[in-house]
């Protein structure tokens, strides 16, 4: 369902802003994202860990079809992510923390304004809500104005407005951050069951039980570079820890341990 070939991001930033200041025109690059290669198979949730600037959401951006890698490439279902960016913009759905609702539209109306994008019928579009107000027990979050949504309800919206066309890649980033514990359990619920039918979820974060939960293969990147890959068990096994999150830090010890002796 995913295959990574060699993909990196590079940026080119001006040497005094990559030291914190604002000004100076000589440029340094800043590696983003490693060469990485990767194969992940459908009929799963694959956990993406690490920490913030670990690279996640770079290379999440990079298989959405939003950036541009600096060298190789990615497909998604079959479909090369530079070659074909419109057919895999048609089989994936992507959520992360900063996106937005239209204040002055129901849930309802929002859910069927993107579905016109997707060229879905009406009859379809209907009973795909009600599919997902089962799933993610949308509730008032249909008939409410977005404005007088609670943040729960938002993010309720703002995934099933991802899945409405029921993508065969699903992208999660950070998705349950801020989530109260009912709306958190929905998520983690409904991410188990997408799987089915051999869908891929990418579910990318930063908390171990949630990938715990949901995952039972996972990729730990830091620094822009992939540390390990593999089963839960596998990467615990590995580290010599019984625990993901004593392996994840085992893991880092090591690549700093690693960097230091390249510096």
């Amino acid at each position: 369902m995913l295959q990574i070939s060699g993909l990196s991001k590079v940026y080119n930033v001006p040497k005094q802003k990559a030291k914190g200041l604002s000004r100076g025109k000589a440029e340094t690059t800043l590696k983003a994202l490693e060469p990485l290669n990767l194969s992940v198979a459908g009929g799963q949730v694959y956990g993406l860990l690490g920490p913030n600037g670990a690279g996640k959401t770079t290379l999440l951006r990079c298989l959405a079809t939003l950036l541009t890698p600096s060298s190789g490439t990615a497909t998604l279902a079959g479909f090369d992510i530079q070659k074909e960016p419109e057919k895999v913009r048609q089989i994936l759905g992507v959520v992360n923390g900063g996106m937005g609702l239209y204040d002055r539209l129901t849930g309802r109306e929002i859910l069927e304004y993107f579905a016109g994008f997707y060229g879905m019928e009406s009859a379809k579009v209907q009973s795909r809500i009600l599919e997902l107000d089962d799933l993610l027990e949308l509730g008032d979050a249909l008939t409410k104005r977005t404005m007088d949504h609670s943040t729960g309800m938002k993010q309720k919206i703002v995934i099933a407005r991802a899945v409405i066309h029921d993508p065969q890649v699903l992208i999660l980033d950070e998705a349950a951050s801020g989530l109260d514990i009912l709306a958190r359990r929905a998520l983690l619920d409904f991410v188990k069951s997408y799987k089915a039918h051999n869908r891929l979820v990418l579910y990318s974060t930063h908390v171990m039980d949630e990938i715990e939960e949901v995952s039972e293969r996972a990729a730990i990147l830091y620094k822009g570079r992939l540390l390990e890959e593999g089963t839960l068990e596998e990467i615990k096994s590995r580290s010599g820890e019984r625990k993901l999150e004593n392996a994840f830090f085992e893991l880092v010890k090591a690549e700093e341990a690693r960097l230091a002796v390249v510096k």
